[in-house]
């Protein structure tokens, strides 16, 4: 898939140019136009399409076969209409906000912020998160890591920065430096906008969809050390290019976990994940590499049989 979002972002110097001749094409046109090229790729790609159904069967165990492929083809739509917006209509977004965005449940950040302590909003990579980190910054001050070392990617990240969204480059900023400014961030009471289900091999363990997997340990260290609140988020495609926003209650990790418990802290956020990804399964960004994250055996037990 980021092969995908290299060719789509190779020119984007012309960008401006290209969103103004497309804003007259109108948005039925354009989604069925990402709906095709969606469907051309899951029809075509036949690696890439065994990849993200194997990977789905893994994981979606109370779904038939009929079902898993439904949510597969979801799957390419859901891309091709998310790169459309982020590429295109985000010159867009300020104007179409009143009706792209309806939201639930707003009110438990606002009651976590006035705490004074600040907040992490703990999402998964669903929908279109550039565009739900956008809505958040328009109305609260915001702070997000992310992984802009992809060439790919890195040109996406910096769309969305000159649109006003601020962000930690996590393969840039040396981990000390990064950790700083998230603690001094929530002690103004800001925003820390998270994204839970990045995975790199060197990330603690953790569990997902009840397998070993490696989790970014940042959300339980900076709510267990500075008892902050988690508030659990996740965005979705309603209907074409309309999105829905969900914030849940609170989650107060320190009131249940000591300092030392960052792995059992961090089980319980993922079993956040899990339920978000499985609502809307179609819309979670890394079923084309999810195989990747899955381990066999943890590696206390290997260490143990050695």
């Amino acid at each position: 898939m980021y092969e995908w979002v290299g060719r789509l972002t190779g020119h984007l110097d012309r960008l401006p140019g290209i969103a103004r001749w497309i804003r007259w094409v109108p948005r039925p046109v354009m989604l069925g136009i990402c709906s095709l090229l969606g469907w051309l790729v899951w029809k075509k790609e036949n690696h890439l399409r065994t990849k993200v159904l194997d990977n789905m069967g893994e994981v979606l165990t109370n779904r038939n076969q009929l079902q898993i492929g439904k949510e597969c083809r979801r799957y390419f739509r859901n891309f091709f209409i998310t790169v459309y917006e982020v590429l295109i209509d985000s010159f867009r977004l300020e104007q179409t906000k009143r009706w792209r965005f309806q939201v639930s449940g707003e009110a438990n950040l606002q009651e976590a912020l006035s705490a004074g302590k600040g907040v992490i909003v703990f999402t998964p990579h669903l929908g279109n998160f550039f565009y739900y980190y956008w809505y958040l910054s328009r109305r609260y001050p915001c702070l997000t890591v992310v992984t802009a070392g992809s060439p790919e990617l890195r040109p996406l990240y910096l769309l969305f920065q000159q649109l006003g969204c601020r962000g930690l480059d996590y393969d840039a900023t040396p981990p000390m430096q990064l950790i700083r400014t998230l603690r001094k961030h929530l002690r103004q009471n800001g925003v820390v906008f998270l994204l839970g289900d990045f995975w790199r091999p060197t990330f603690p363990q953790a569990r997902l969809f009840d397998r070993i997997t490696r989790s970014p340990a940042g959300t339980t260290a900076l709510a267990l050390e500075q008892q902050v609140p988690v508030v659990p988020f996740y965005g979705y495609r309603r209907r074409g290019f309309r999105h829905q926003l969900v914030f849940g209650p609170a989650i107060h990790l320190h009131q249940t976990y000591r300092p030392d418990q960052r792995t059992e802290a961090t089980n319980h956020l993922n079993r956040f994940l899990e339920d978000a990804i499985t609502t809307v399964p179609g819309q979670w960004l890394y079923w084309f590499n999810a195989e990747h994250r899955w381990e066999e055996v943890d590696t206390a037990a290997r260490q143990a049989e050695g």
